[in-house]
């Protein structure tokens, strides 16, 4: 769930951006079929499965619309079960399990091949005022003084597996930019926490669920990775086996997900070939807006090839 010379429109503060994001806002529009039953495809980019987030936006695209109510997502738990087909559409099935007077609840099923891969339970709550607090946003430096996409790209090209080359140098719809890029450059074993400034790479329509589902998309990028870091590992290292089991992500406040998020995240454990992660999305003003977990499959893979 997944080096060389080359323009500056191919990667971060790239022109295309834009279309990349376009294309994900295509994605998550999906096809009504029925009433609760709905179809999304998948992007023909060569992988082998179906990304996790890929799958987390477009299911809260299809409960969103079956909410008739102004209600808006809080909280959402999903488990993957069998890796998605990138080359068939996906059907998402959704169940009106509740609608009461502060609270609409959803479950729906994402089905290929005529099995569940996954499944996802979402809340939705009328706007009502109550008692506030939130925790600090650490400091941090501020996105434009961190390298984009391309400049990491040039100042870590003889570090990076080819695999995160050729991934970098795709046009994508999140602008992602790490605030310590020290494990890129030494793969000692380093405290399992990270800080990545993100935002999508463009401007999105003023409609607040799609930017909930953007940020569901995005929050799957970074996380399970964290776990790796108490181990001097990447995500795209030949020998590690990375999925996505659960996700849960909780949406306190509102937010645009085109402009700058600080996604900070920390692994507390890893153990029994599994990773858990967290992760807190805060504004650029320090406004915590929505929270995340993770535990996914964290295997080492025989290799005849190893990252050094």
């Amino acid at each position: 769930m997944q080096g060389s010379s080359m323009s500056r429109d191919m990667l971060g503060g790239r022109t295309d951006g834009q279309s990349a994001l376009d294309e994900l806002v295509g994605l998550l529009d999906l096809e009504p079929l029925e009433v609760n039953l709905f179809r999304g495809l998948s992007p023909q980019v060569g992988r082998q499965r179906v990304f996790g987030g890929q799958v987390l936006g477009q299911a809260l695209v299809a409960a969103v619309r079956t909410v008739d109510e102004p209600r808006t997502a809080h909280s959402l738990h999903a488990y993957f079960l069998l890796g998605g087909d990138p080359d068939i559409p996906i059907l998402y099935e959704v169940e009106r399990t509740r609608d009461g007077g502060s609270f609409s609840t959803r479950r729906v099923k994402a089905i290929q091949h005529g099995r569940v891969i996954f499944t996802m339970s979402v809340s939705f709550q009328k706007h009502e005022e109550g008692y506030e607090h939130a925790l600090d946003m650490p400091d941090v430096p501020a996105p434009e003084a961190l390298p984009s996409a391309l400049e990491l790209m040039e100042r870590l090209t003889d570090a990076m597996p080819d695999n995160m080359r050729s991934y970098l140098q795709r046009a994508q719809p999140v602008d992602l930019r790490p605030v310590d890029v020290s494990r890129y450059l030494a793969r000692a074993p380093q405290p399992p926490q990270q800080s990545i400034w993100l935002k999508a790479n463009g401007t999105l329509p003023d409609d607040p669920s799609l930017h909930q589902c953007v940020l569901a998309y995005a929050s799957d990028f970074t996380l399970l990775d964290t776990a790796l870091i108490a181990h001097g590992k990447l995500l795209f290292d030949e020998d590690v086996q990375l999925a996505s089991l659960d996700h849960a992500l909780w949406l306190h406040r509102p937010f645009r997900a085109d402009e700058w998020l600080l996604y900070v995240q920390d692994s507390p454990s890893a153990s029994g070939a599994r990773g858990f992660c967290r992760g807190s999305f805060f504004t650029r003003n320090g406004r915590l807006v929505a929270s995340a977990a993770q535990e996914g499959l964290i295997r080492k893979r025989q290799t005849d090839f190893v990252v050094k």
